[in-house]
């Protein structure tokens, strides 16, 4: 059993522009698209607090003043706080400019155009048993070719990313990582750069990156089709 202190931070990228899903959401950053009646943002958010998260970073770029308006209205009494991007950064970039405000050990980092319901306890016992850099949560999907695939071996420490192309089955990373902050802090990285491929992908093999793998829901809005497949699940 884990007895280190619990993540409570979560960084949220959020300044997405949606461009794949500007014939369904013209003019609103991806994280604001309404799904069955609200910001799919607010989803994101409602599974953090049911995990126990209470210190939320939002990482925000793209018309930040919509999703800044949303929140302070409908979330005022979340202890949170903004960074904004003055240009994008890519997902390294913007973490790297939103870690500056944690203060824990391990911080969560979500997408908020993405929704999985992991079991944080859960992820956070691995990444401290491991002692990993990074602790991804994966999903099992079935005939898929929008994503690549992560290779794990018996230890639960990822040996490779494989390219996106159709697989009939295999794990996905679903966008959220427990991350080490010391660890990336001290780490050299550029000002703009890909947390997927230029911090994630050269760490597979090291056994510096840990896997979990968790049956549990999974949606990204990120195209049209998913979009409309949102609204009828998240209205359940």
């Amino acid at each position: 059993m884990n007895t280190e202190e619990s993540i409570n931070e979560v960084i949220i990228l959020a300044g997405g522009l949606g461009t794949r899903l500007k014939s369904a959401v013209p003019d609103l950053p991806k994280c604001m698209a309404p799904v069955a009646g609200k910001p799919f943002l607010s989803y994101v958010i409602d599974h953090c607090l049911e995990q126990g998260l209470n210190r939320f970073i939002f990482s925000l770029g793209y018309k930040h003043e919509t999703v800044e308006d949303y929140l302070s209205d409908k979330h005022s009494l979340l202890d949170m706080e903004y960074v904004i991007e003055e240009e994008p950064l890519g997902t390294g970039g913007a973490i790297q400019l939103a870690i500056a405000g944690v203060a824990g050990k391990d911080v969560l980092i979500l997408n908020g155009d993405t929704l999985f319901k992991f079991d944080l306890p859960s992820l956070q016992n691995l990444h401290s048993f491991t002692n990993a850099d990074c602790t991804l949560a994966l999903k099992p999907m079935q005939k898929f070719d929008r994503y690549g695939v992560v290779r794990l071996d018996d230890d639960k420490f990822i040996t490779s990313f494989e390219e996106k192309k159709f697989y009939s089955e295999g794990l996905i990373n679903a966008g959220a990582y427990c991350l080490n902050t010391e660890r990336f802090r001290n780490e050299k990285h550029p000002d703009h750069f890909s947390f997927e491929k230029d911090y994630l992908e050269p760490k597979a093999g090291t056994k510096k990156l840990s896997g979990l793998v968790q049956e549990k829901y999974f949606i990204d809005i990120g195209i049209p089709a998913d979009f409309e497949r949102a609204q009828l699940e998240l209205s359940a």
